[in-house]
C-alpha cells in the first residue's frame, strides 16, 4: 500500500495571553509534525506572541515552554502576520517568515488540510 503525504497548514489566530487554545493548537501541531505529512503554522496577529521573548502572560506558558524547542529542532515553519503597532521581540531558532494576508491565503488554499484556532 502507497501511503501518500498530506500538507498541513494551521493557522492560530486567537491571542495566547486571553486563551489556552493557541498553545493547545501548537501542541497539536506538533503531534502532527510527528509524522511524514509536512506541516505549516500560520500565526496571525496577537498569536505571534507564542514566539515572544516575553512569554510571562501567555496562558499555559509551562507547557509551551516544554514545547517550543521541539518546533526549533524539527524546522518546523512558522509564517507570522504581524499584528498593528509594535512588533514583539522574537525568541531566535525558529524557521520564520514575515507574511502578508495574501501569502497566508495562498498557503491555505495550496495545503490539503487546515485547521484554524
Amino acid at each position: 500500500m502507497v501511503s501518500a503525504t498530506v500538507s498541513i497548514t494551521l493557522v492560530i489566530r486567537e491571542d495566547p495571553r486571553l486563551s489556552h487554545r493557541p498553545v493547545e493548537a501548537l501542541r497539536i501541531a506538533l503531534g502532527l509534525a510527528a509524522g511524514e505529512n509536512p506541516i505549516t503554522v500560520i500565526l496571525i496577529g496577537q498569536a505571534v506572541q507564542l514566539l515572544a521573548e516575553e512569554t510571562d502572560d501567555i496562558v499555559d506558558v509551562e507547557i509551551l515552554e516544554k514545547y517550543l524547542p521541539s518546533f526549533q529542532h524539527l524546522a518546523i515553519p512558522f509564517v507570522l502576520i504581524l499584528p498593528a503597532g509594535p512588533r514583539p521581540d522574537l525568541q531566535d531558532g525558529f524557521a520564520v517568515t514575515i507574511g502578508s494576508n495574501d501569502s497566508a491565503q495562498r498557503a491555505i488554499a495550496e495545503a490539503d488540510r487546515v485547521l484554524v484556532f
